[in-house]
């Protein structure tokens, strides 16, 4: 029963959002839970692999360079082509191309791991575009909306190294250590993560629940739009290139799944409060069209 609980990703991440945008009070105390959900995923992510995963996730230095090449340009530009198309103002033109700008996030190593992708490359990937973004985001801010902010450089790495390198080296050094136990535990797995990323977009949805009345429906195209290129070009671009389907899925994800929780800091910080709205619906967004193209392909697998 476990091993087919993907089908219910998506429908549980809607649930979730629904009942958190209608009872907000609910779920809004629990902000301070999304990191230890987070940790708590990566863990789980990383029981599932090996050592050997990762020495060939960078054997694949092709598919990691389309990928970053692919993340720091389908997202940015097509952000800023969406916005000016549909007419959008100063301020959510900024977010929604700040937003394009940033490394992938986390939750692109969930959805990868959901859908049967290469999770040791997706998150050799967010590593690596995390770290590359510390200079190309601000650079590409600048080329095409003319402003420069400053990236938290230290902050940034502190968060990736505490939520994902340190648990998910303990979940690798665990399966390595203690293989048979693990393979006991491994069917629970999946479960697991889906609950803890549904908990964690019940939470975000909580928190903007205020915001959503306030944002017509062209900013919610916007961000469908966004997102939809994002998974698309990045799917299609790899085929392009020879990838083989696994590693079109990763990048997929890897490209078209944002760590809109730092658009969103970082619109607040050095724009304004509206600017910031297009990275918190992303944030709900990516992860709920994510689930849904999870749930698709992992399906597929099984069939």
């Amino acid at each position: 029963m476990l091993a087919n609980v993907n089908r219910f990703f998506p429908l549980l991440a809607l649930i979730g959002a629904m009942t958190a945008y209608l009872m907000p009070s609910w779920f809004t105390e629990l902000k301070s839970a999304i990191v230890p959900l987070l940790v708590i995923i990566m863990l789980s992510m990383g029981l599932t692999l090996d050592l050997q995963d990762f020495a060939n996730a960078f054997k694949q230095k092709r598919a990691v360079l389309a990928g970053l090449v692919l993340q720091f340009s389908v997202m940015p530009l097509s952000a800023l082509l969406i916005s000016l198309l549909l007419g959008l103002d100063r301020e959510l033109t900024i977010g929604m191309v700040l937003v394009g700008s940033v490394a992938g996030g986390t939750a692109s190593n969930v959805v990868c791991y959901l859908a049967k992708g290469d999770v040791a490359l997706s998150i050799t990937m967010t590593a690596l575009s995390t770290l590359a973004g510390v200079v190309l985001t601000p650079l590409i801010i600048k080329l095409l909306i003319g402003e420069m902010i400053d990236i938290p450089f230290a902050d940034m790495l502190l968060s990736l190294v505490k939520i994902v390198l340190i648990p998910v080296s303990v979940g690798v050094i665990i399966n390595h250590f203690f293989k048979s136990l693990v393979a006991k535990v491994a069917p629970a797995l999946p479960l697991i993560s889906i609950l803890a990323i549904v908990m964690a977009i019940t939470i975000i949805v909580a928190l903007n629940a205020n915001q959503f009345d306030k944002v017509g429906p062209i900013i919610l195209l916007a961000v469908f739009l966004h997102n939809g290129l994002g998974l698309a070009l990045g799917y299609f671009c790899c085929r392009l290139l020879g990838f083989n389907h696994t590693v079109c899925k990763t990048i997929s994800i890897e490209v078209g799944l944002q760590n809109s929780g730092l658009a969103t800091a970082l619109c607040i910080k050095f724009f304004s409060p509206i600017s910031a709205i297009p990275s918190a619906i992303f944030s709900i967004w990516h992860n709920l069209s994510g689930a849904m193209l999870a749930g698709y392909w992992a399906r597929e697998s099984q069939d």
